[in-house]
């Protein structure tokens, strides 16, 4: 407890500091000594920054996939930013979304834990009214408030909902394989017992803009699902895995480009002829092409001129001998 000086002794004090008897930019070091940090027991921190650092990657990579995909799936530009990665209680997490809202809940094998992902009830029905053929999206929010969706609407929202997950699941899958399944969906936070309020959460916000309107989707993940990966969250970890799955993706490209089936042509000859001529054309009339029977051909991969080579035969099949690799050596 802070001890409360009467005047007398504040006066003696001002009057040490003057004389010099106390040194005043000793007693400032001090006191900055003395102070100390914080510490907020009911949000407890358990990822360090380095940790916030790969989510962050992570997220990002979740935001692009999910952008891609609801692009693709409502036929319109959908624009999916990472808003901000925070450390709260499940609690909170529950206080801070609307008391009517779409949330998905799902567990990612191997993984521990139940995550979360809450749509705006603003988007869920723009993306409903766009996926059913309307060209336009509401946007005045009083035009939204209801307190349920119809079973059609909840049909179409949990495809929707599908499509996040495996957005999730692509998003991590440069740190851990994982496979999500949508276990069920809630409309009210209150109504939600998956986790106790202490229990530390991740708290993932993204903003969506559609058609102009700016709208946002939440993702909740319990810390339980990060403790058995710590270590594959460590930067080094991570840029050392991606090397790694480089070389070996690399590897899995040039075998597979081995047996790749490609198209080869040679051509005999070109020439030209009035339309005239070509109306008069009948069984058993020459046309003169352009070449030499002397002359090599030209042996095209994929309609690109490659090979010059010389017509043969080989048993009872046509076949050409390679003479030289148009414009210098192979690779």
């Amino acid at each position: 407890m802070k001890q409360v000086l009467s005047q007398q002794e504040i006066d003696s004090l001002l009057q040490a500091v003057e004389s010099g008897e106390i040194d005043a930019k000793g007693l400032d070091e001090k006191e900055q000594e003395n102070k100390v940090k914080s510490y907020d027991f009911r949000r407890p921190v358990r990822l360090s920054k380095e940790y916030i650092s790969t989510l962050n990657m992570v997220f990002e990579e979740f935001a692009k996939i999910s952008g891609n995909i609801l692009s693709t799936q409502v036929r319109t530009n959908v624009g999916v930013q990472l808003a901000s990665i925070e450390q709260v209680s499940f609690d909170e997490f529950v206080h801070s979304v609307p008391r009517f809202t779409l949330m998905g809940l799902f567990h990612s094998v191997p993984l521990d834990g139940t995550q979360i992902i809450e749509i705006s009830p603003q988007l869920c029905l723009q993306l409903v009214d766009l996926l059913c053929g309307s060209t336009e999206i509401r946007s005045n929010i009083d035009e939204l408030s209801k307190e349920s969706f119809t079973d059609i609407e909840m049909a179409i929202l949990e495809e929707i909902l599908n499509n996040f997950i495996n957005a999730f699941e692509l998003a991590w899958r440069d740190v851990v394989e994982v496979k999500g399944k949508l276990d069920s969906t809630e409309t009210n936070p209150q109504m939600m017992q998956t986790m106790s309020p202490n229990e530390p959460v991740v708290l993932v916000t993204f903003t969506v803009e559609l058609y102009g309107v700016k709208t946002f989707i939440n993702l909740c993940v319990p810390y339980i699902f990060f403790e058995g990966i710590l270590e594959k969250l460590s930067l080094r970890n991570w840029f050392h895995s991606e090397k790694e799955t480089d070389h070996t993706d690399s590897g899995k490209i040039e075998k597979s480009l081995h047996s790749a089936p490609v198209n080869m042509e040679v051509l005999l000859g070109e020439t030209v002829m009035t339309l005239e001529n070509f109306l008069q054309l009948e069984l058993g009339d020459i046309i003169p092409l352009d070449g030499k029977t002397s002359d090599p051909l030209i042996l095209s991969v994929e309609k690109l001129p490659r090979y010059f080579v010389k017509p043969g035969l080989q048993g009872k099949n046509m076949a050409v001998e390679v003479l030289q690799y148009i414009g210098g050596e192979t690779d």
